[in-house]
């Protein structure tokens, strides 16, 4: 299983944005989204560096403040649903 965090457009180029999601920055490929995209928008982006949908700002703040109380607490997150 793969989960995407949402990562917020800090510059636009031709074909490709710069985005940040906890703290680091990278490069992406616009290559298959069909909107424009513009400066503050979030996206959520596949492990080869291919953005695939933008998402709503409001939905994007909410998975990543859930993500940082996941990463904060002790557990490891990689045991969900398994009993204690």
């Amino acid at each position: 299983m793969c989960l995407a965090a949402p990562s917020r457009v800090i510059e636009v180029r031709a074909g490709t944005a710069i985005t940040e999601c906890f703290g680091l920055r990278r490069e992406v490929s616009l290559l298959l989204l069909d909107e424009e995209i513009a400066v503050g928008d979030y996206l959520l982006i596949q492990a080869g560096g291919f953005a695939f949908e933008r998402i709503d700002s409001a939905r994007a703040q909410e998975s990543l403040a859930l993500m940082q109380e996941l990463m904060a607490e002790n557990d490891d997150a990689r045991r969900w649903g398994e009993s204690a």
